[in-house]
């Protein structure tokens, strides 16, 4: 479940990346409009709510913690992508998804050092402690950026496309290879 999501974040962070610098460049073929850009945010916030449901459906059923707190996180993702394809197709200002994105930096700060000192050595664990937390400082710029309206779109673009290729698209497909376990 966690690859399957993993390999639709990292589609649309890259996306996401690829739209925020098309919004301060010349180069056309960066330009993707708003409602366009929404719909790769609708689909994979659909994908993590729906695995995000099942985990804590599972969990309920097997009183397992673990499966509950899995839903939980996913949920962080799915409805940041959620917001963010309706704040694109309604036009909104994002300053309430920005205050958003910081309570899930924040959650994610000791998420991602609790993963860490739990890993154990586990290359896949030591690799998810530190995805958590480049994710803490990304979802911290996009506080930066649309609740504090500071101009670092184009820098936050750079780090959400390569966020989703190295803490989500490349992880994803390592596991679906078998080159990583979970």
């Amino acid at each position: 479940m966690v690859a399957t999501v993993l390999l639709y974040v990292g589609a649309v962070l890259f996306l996401n990346g690829i739209w925020l610098i098309g919004q301060t460049s010349d180069w056309s073929a960066l330009k993707i409009s708003n409602k366009e850009i929404a719909v790769i945010n609708f689909f994979t916030g659909a994908v993590g709510f729906l695995v995000a449901i099942y985990a804590i459906y599972l969990g309920g059923a097997r009183n397992d913690i673990g499966f509950v707190a899995l839903g939980g996180y996913i949920l962080l993702f799915a409805f940041t992508y959620l917001w963010v394809g309706i704040n694109q197709y309604i036009g909104a200002d994002g300053r309430a998804l920005g205050w958003y994105s910081l309570f899930v930096a924040i959650t994610a700060v000791p998420t991602g050092f609790k993963v860490l000192a739990d890993a154990g050595g586990n290359p896949w664990l030591v690799w998810l402690g530190l995805d958590w937390l480049a994710w803490a400082v990304l979802w911290f710029l996009f506080f930066v950026l649309l609740t504090l309206q500071r101009p670092i779109a184009r820098f936050t673009g750079y780090v959400t496309a390569l966020e989703g290729i190295f803490t989500s698209w490349l992880p994803a497909w390592l596991l679906f290879q078998g080159y990583l376990k979970m």
